[in-house]
């Protein structure tokens, strides 16, 4: 009795998750390496190909290979965008209802979604789970307590399924994964439960009433499901067995209940109440089998309840004599809800193990890269406040000459410009500058070229998708590369603007260099050679006993101490460091989104409250220093104002002395921009991959689909001709008429054909003795089915002429010249008027003699000359 419905599972093919999966993870999350996370890729591909292996296999150890690569899709589409825009992985299903013919071929669905493959995963799990239900010993209770089970969560799976495909499935669906197709499968694995909840109820001898409100649960159960299965939009999908099934046990779990009541009312002595509910029982069986037909299932049952039929009736005749009450009037039957719908819990496996557990959830990498952007630009606005101010600083020393003017005695070269001088050729000179400057057309040459050819690339493959939609119209089912490519060509114009900003630098670093470039020669030279540039002067008087000189130097070594201060400063505001990761999981497991903002400004003030006060501190710090300086170089200059000698002498130091500031700006910011083209190249080589896997993609899909489109076009039937006009009747036979005409017809005013030449006498064969007076020979009668004078050859083909016959009068027929001459002897009867060979392959086995075989109605064999 216990045979249930399966359902089939869907069809997958293989697919490559590994590499788009690798190429998306190291573009994306810098911070992981491919040696770190390869190994949990493999193990998601292992598994989906362990997937689609086990899905055949009913047991339950096929169901966790299922659950487990559900639990890794489930938290893989939480890291990694599975989409059309994102990662393009095509999965690829089919309906599991299908049964592909020649005509119609196989119901196929292809998505790049991450969320279509776990909906089909998911509907595989239902289908698996009552495939495994199906196939446990109904006899035992365990059996029965796992099918049980089984059949309550697959009606949970295809019940979420119902709630969420439409969302998950942009396409249309097809039909197993439509929302009426779930509903009625969900429906009709809550009403196997709960029959196998009646069956073990009906093994363990439970109460009759307990049972017969189970069996009418389980009834009104399997009504809903027939209900559903028989829909219009889905009732051809189902197997021919499952609506005869689900109908037979929705009348012969009402009889049962009716049964089961029966007993209670026997119990209680109400024999009249008893035989009614038989008697309906006994309507109820007897529909239940004759709409099961060979699917019935309850002969057992039938049998009990015809037998405890007559029984009653024997005994209400002979003892009781009550009153049979109209079944009508009879209170209905309770019912006790014992199967439940049991949605899916994740994760399903019991022992899941996140396989790339580095990789944070895309959530939780946007909020960090939404927090390294405010950090960001926190480091980079106080970096520029500190480098701002130095540079102010450096240009009010190098417009007082200072700190060479009091270090200048008007002989020898200036110890500060000295050690300047020292550190510009360490640092490369004016040649590390010069090679610096050309680097930076090169790599903005190639940057450019790049983003150019990843333009081309989309710009060709939306252009093949505009030309194809063009031809094939409806049918040309994908998505249009505009919608897709709308997010790429953001970025790509993203990094477009980058460019431009870039070159408008890269003027203004130019400039620079060409300010300051004779400054920088001069100082890369040895020290002999800046001496004999400097020209001559004479400032001794104005060192000796000044207060203003030991003042100026107590200056200068505090402008040196703030300096290396700010560049104390800038390393520690470069090399903050804070976890943020951690603290957005937390908050995504705590409330299920994360507050980016909030927190991230809540960890940044909490880090770099310090730093910025240190900054402020040094600016207000120089101001300060700034006006003692101004004020001591004032008192200094009047000393000088005396000696005129050290003019140019003067002008000469100040200019070094800013051809040395401008040297340490320009390396710093020539070195940067390499930095800066070097990193932007890396982020466009991954732009451009993302492009060609894009275009690779899309063009893997042309083309399953041009083959798919070519395959229905092929199978299409071939419409009728049109009907011919009535004119072209009328000039058919108005042209046959002039053609009868023209060939000697006796038409109007036609010629009529010659008279018939008189029959030869028959000659008599050399041979015979008294062959004159032998009567003429009829010609032998052919075989049924062949032409005269040829026999059948498996070697030769059909018909074949047999020796010393003569050929069928077919011009050409097998290379046989026509006419040939009879042999010596032979026969040939006069042919009847009207008698046309062609028309017929056959004669009839006998011919009365000196008759002629009448024309047949034979039809014409194709391929051979007819008329």
């Amino acid at each position: 009795m216990a045979t249930f419905l399966a359902v089939p599972v869907k069809r997958t093919w293989e697919v490559d998750l590994v590499s788009p999966l690798r190429a998306f993870i190291s573009m994306t999350f810098a911070n992981a390496s491919p040696e770190e996370f390869m190994p949990g890729l493999t193990e998601i591909h292992r598994l989906r190909n362990n997937m689609i292996n086990k899905s055949v296999d009913k047991h339950e150890s096929a169901l966790d290979v299922l659950y487990r690569y559900h639990d890794q899709l489930v938290s893989l589409e939480a890291k990694v965008p599975m989409t059309e825009n994102g990662v393009r992985i095509s999965f690829k299903w089919q309906d599991a209802f299908d049964k592909p013919s020649f005509m119609s071929g196989k119901r196929t669905l292809s998505i790049a979604s991450g969320a279509y493959e776990r909906v089909c995963v998911l509907f595989n799990i239902g289908a698996l789970q009552s495939q495994v239900a199906d196939s446990q010993n109904h006899s035992s209770d365990d059996g029965l307590k796992t099918s049980v089970k089984l059949f309550q969560q697959s009606s949970g799976i295809f019940s979420q399924l119902n709630e969420c495909v439409l969302a998950c499935v942009q396409n249309d669906p097809t039909p197993d994964l439509h929302p009426d197709t779930l509903a009625a499968l969900s429906a009709l694995m809550l009403a196997q439960a709960q029959d196998c909840i009646v069956h073990k109820a009906m093994q363990d001898k439970m109460k009759p009433a307990v049972t017969a409100k189970l069996a009418h649960q389980c009834s009104d159960l399997y009504a809903e499901a027939m209900k559903l299965l028989q829909l219009d939009s889905i009732r051809g999908l189902w197997p021919k067995d499952w609506i005869p099934n689900v109908a037979s046990k929705q009348a012969s779990y009402h009889a049962l209940a009716e049964y089961y009541q029966s007993l209670v009312h026997k119990e209680k002595k109400e024999f009249g109440e008893e035989i009614a509910r038989l008697r309906h029982a006994k309507e109820l069986i007897t529909a239940a089998e004759q709409r099961g037909g060979s699917h019935f299932l309850f002969q057992d049952q039938s049998k009990k309840i015809i037998k405890a039929l007559t029984d009653a009736n024997k005994d209400n005749d002979f003892i009781y004599h009550a009153r049979i009450p109209d079944i009508s009037s009879l209170p209905a039957i309770e019912k006790t809800v014992v199967a439940k719908i049991l949605k899916p819990n994740v994760p399903m496996s019991a022992n899941f193990k996140d396989a790339l557990e580095k990789v944070v959830p895309l959530s939780v990498h946007t909020a960090l890269q939404g927090f390294e952007n405010r950090k960001q630009e926190i480091v980079n606005r106080e970096i520029a406040r500190s480098r701002e101010a130095t540079q102010l600083l450096n240009s009010v020393l190098a417009s007082l000459n200072l700190p060479a003017a009091i270090e200048d005695s008007g002989s020898k070269v200036p110890q500060s410009l000295l050690e300047k001088a020292g550190k510009v050729r360490e640092m490369g000179g004016i040649s590390h500058l010069n090679r610096l400057m050309s680097d930076l057309p090169e790599l903005l040459t190639r940057n450019r070229e790049i983003l150019d050819e990843s333009d081309r690339m989309l710009a060709e493959e939306e252009a093949s998708d505009r030309q194809l939609r063009e031809q094939f119209k409806e049918r040309w089912t994908r998505t249009p590369s505009p919608q897709l490519t709308e997010v790429i060509k953001a970025e790509g114009n993203k990094y477009r603007k980058i460019l431009d900003n870039a070159i408008q630098a890269d003027h203004i670093v130019q400039s620079r260099y060409e300010q300051c470039r004779n400054g920088v020669e001069l100082m890369s030279k040895s020290q002999g050679e800046l001496q004999a540039a400097l020209p001559a002067g004479n400032q001794s008087s104005a060192l000796k006993g000044n207060p203003a000189v030991a003042e100026l130097k107590k200056y200068m070594s505090e402008v040196e101490a703030i300096k290396n201060e700010r560049e104390v400063m800038e390393n520690e505001l470069k090399n903050a460091k804070c976890d943020m990761a951690n603290i957005f999981l937390a908050a995504l497991a705590k409330d299920g989104a994360i507050n980016e903002e909030q927190l991230s400004e809540e960890q940044l003030d909490r880090v770099y409250r310090d730093l910025r006060k240190q900054v402020s501190d040094s600016l207000q710090k120089q101001e300060q220093l700034l006006a003692h300086i101004q004020d001591a170089n004032t008192r200094f200059g009047e000393a000088k104002a005396q000696n005129q000698s050290g003019a140019s002498r003067e002008q000469v130091l100040k200019d070094l002395a800013a051809a040395y500031d401008g040297f340490v700006e320009l390396k710093n910011n020539l070195e940067e921009g390499t930095k800066f083209y070097n990193d932007l190249t890396q982020l466009l080589v991954k732009y451009q991959s993302k492009v060609s896997d894009f275009c690779f993609a899309r063009r893997t899909e042309k083309e399953e689909l041009m083959k798919d489109l070519q395959s229905a076009i092929a199978r299409q039937p071939a419409q009728a001709p049109p009907a011919a006009p009535s004119y072209q009747a009328t000039m058919m036979s108005t042209s046959g008429a002039q053609a009868n005409m023209a060939n000697g017809g006796a038409g109007k005013g036609g010629k009529k054909p010659p008279p018939r030449p008189p029959q030869p006498a028959p000659r008599s064969h050399p041979n015979q003795a008294g062959a004159a007076n032998t009567p003429p020979v009829a010609p032998p009668v052919a075989p049924p089915g062949s032409y005269p004078g040829y026999h059948s050859s498996p070697q030769q083909g059909p018909y074949v002429r047999q020796q010393g016959n003569p050929p069928y009068p077919a011009p050409g027929y097998n290379n046989i010249p026509y006419p040939v001459a009879p042999p010596a002897g032979y026969y040939s009867p006069p042919v009847p008027q009207g008698y046309n060979p062609y028309a017929s392959y056959g004669y009839p086995q006998q011919t009365p003699p000196g008759q002629y075989p009448q024309q047949q109605a034979y039809p014409a064999y194709p391929g051979y000359p007819q008329q």
